[in-house]
């Protein structure tokens, strides 16, 4: 991901590749009543992963990224069919072990969420953690893209600010 962010054309396709192959197996897992749905799922996230990519932060793990953008467009498609589905973490935890940063190092992101207004909160939510684009998280809260764009800024800048002297601290 960082060569393709890089300009690395080859690595990034070979990135799409490989995420693609992965993605395929974690969707069979999911949905084995709906099999002929998985490829539709594959190409939704890898386009997810493509247009998001600049959102990505160079400094965490891909993996528990792109499948995070996975597990919603799961949610999603378990949605858009009024389908309501438990799923077992057990078939994620060899992905989610292997990338999961030491208890000490963590901050609570929930607590410092909290600590902004309700409408920067539901933008961060929304977007960050959603996946949603700014038009749609700003159509969510009631204010325009621009508008959505710029309190979103001020609320990760708010709270990049308070998680850096928590870390601090």
């Amino acid at each position: 991901m960082l060569l393709g962010l890089d300009g690395d054309a080859p690595a990034y396709r070979l990135l799409l590749s490989q995420l693609g192959g992965r993605l395929r197996a974690y969707f069979e897992r999911c949905m084995r009543d709906a099999p002929g749905d998985v490829e539709d799922l594959v190409q939704e996230t890898l386009m997810a992963v493509h247009t998001r990519r600049a959102t990505y932060d160079r400094a965490q793990p891909f993996t528990p990224w792109a499948f995070a953008l996975a597990r919603y467009k799961l949610i999603d498609y378990w949605r858009r069919r009024r389908i309501r589905v438990t799923v077992p973490l057990d078939d994620d935890v060899e992905i989610l072990a292997a990338y999961a940063p030491d208890p000490g190092s963590t901050l609570d992101l929930g607590r410092a969420l909290d600590t902004l207004p309700e409408r920067q909160r539901d933008l961060v939510r929304g977007v960050k953690i959603d996946g949603l684009s700014l038009a749609e998280a700003g159509a969510r809260a009631g204010v325009s893209e621009g508008a959505a764009k710029v309190a979103l800024h001020r609320a990760l800048k708010s709270l990049r600010e308070r998680m850096r002297g928590r870390a601090d601290g």
